[in-house]
Order: structure tokens, then sequence, then C-alpha cells
């Protein structure tokens, strides 16, 4: 009986199985600010300009690390991947800035996902064998938007470095996947004497008022665009 019972200790947390869901589609946005023809102000080191396209991903955040029954959930967010009627799941082994990471103890199964039971709001695990097992209730997290990288992300700022006597320091940088491409970097000099209006890479912004502490302007044009 004692063999038996020691044989069955690993599965004490199992509540079922469930079908692995993959039909969440994260929402792909076109990034513009500020506004055209709107007067901003920016500091040394803001971004003046940006403009790109951004993955924004439906996600469970977890503010503390957490323990289920054979695991532990650390603190940041799970992207969801999809739901059913019972379940809602979210990625655990997301490499992305931020992503919250699962580590297990040897005795329990290897896990594939981070699912949110819904008759209860219990967090769970669910293995590599589509078992859901680990649940606990009482966990404290939010259901939140994250802005997260992806293939498909690209960046374009400008960044106001300064001014000397008359002239300005913009910089430009380019973003992809969250990652700066430096080949694509660069600095550009402004005299203000010559014009108030500067360009780059077809951006076109009308500087109102610029000193060494911040920027005053309307953008007129934003990178190669007429929007």
């Amino acid at each position: 009986m004692n063999k038996l019972l020691i044989g069955m200790l690993p599965f004490a947390g199992l509540v079922g199985c469930a079908t692995p869901s993959y039909n969440y589609i994260p929402t792909v946005q076109n990034l513009s600010k500020p506004p055209i023809g709107q007067v901003a102000t920016a500091s040394i080191g803001d971004h003046m300009l940006t403009q790109g396209i951004m993955t924004e991903q439906e996600a469970l955040y977890i503010p503390s690390l957490a323990s289920l029954t054979g695991y532990k959930l650390g603190d940041g967010y799970y992207a969801k991947r999809g739901e059913d009627d019972k379940y809602i799941q979210f990625t655990a082994d997301d490499n992305s800035p931020g992503a919250g990471k699962v580590t297990k103890n040897p005795f329990v199964d290897p896990y594939s996902a981070v699912v949110l039971r819904k008759s209860d709001n219990s967090l769970c695990i669910m293995t590599v064998f589509n078992v859901v097992a680990g649940c606990k209730s009482g966990i404290n997290f939010e259901k939140r938007n994250w802005a997260k990288s992806g293939a498909n992300n690209f960046q374009q700022t400008l960044i106001y470095n300064g001014k000397v006597g008359n002239k300005i320091n913009v910089g430009y940088r380019e973003f992809s996947s969250d990652l700066a491409r430096p080949a694509f970097n660069n600095e550009v000099e402004y005299d203000l004497s010559q014009s108030k209006q500067i360009g780059y890479k077809g951006a076109l912004i009308d500087v109102m008022d610029a000193n060494n502490q911040s920027i005053t302007y309307k953008v007129l044009k934003n990178f190669n665009t007429d929007k």
C-alpha cells in the first residue's frame, strides 16, 4: 500500500486533460506620435517623433513569484496563445523582454503552457502531455495588453540631443523587434539660423523654440509618408 501511495504522489495535482489552443491572433498596430500638426515638447533624450509597427498582445501578468504544485511561475508577462470553453492558455517559453518564466521540480512533467481556469480563476499548468496540473486559486495576477517584440516590429525615431549656439543636435534610430539597428543610427546637426524647419528621411518638423533643456515643435510630415 505504501509503495502504491508513493507512486501516485507525482500525479496528486492532476485535474484533467485539455486540448492545446492556438486560436489567438495579436493585434498589429501602426504607431505614429505625436500627431501631425500638434505642438509638442521634448526634453533632451526624449523621442521627438516615433513611427512604426507595434504588436499588442493580450497577456497574463504576474507581479511576483507564484508557486503551484510542482511548478513556480516567475514574475512577468505570459502571452496569450488561445482559449476554449474551460481555459485561457498562455505561453510559458517566451524569450521577449519582460516575459515570465516557469520552473519545475524533477518529479513533475515538463510544461507547455500556463492556463487560467475560467470556472474559478485558478492558475494551472498544461503539461506536454496535455494534462492540466498544479492548479491553485488566490494567486495575484492581472490581464494586460502587452506591447511586445515581434518579427514584424519596426520603429523609426528622432531624439532631441540639445542645442549649442544656433545649432541643435538630433539623433535618428531604427529599431527592429525592439533591437537597435547600429547601421541605421545617426546624429545630425541643424542650424536654426538657416531654417526653422528640419527634415530627415522624409520627416519634416517645424521648430518653434529650442534650448539646451527642451525643444518645442510641430510635426509637419512623418517618415517617407504624406500622413
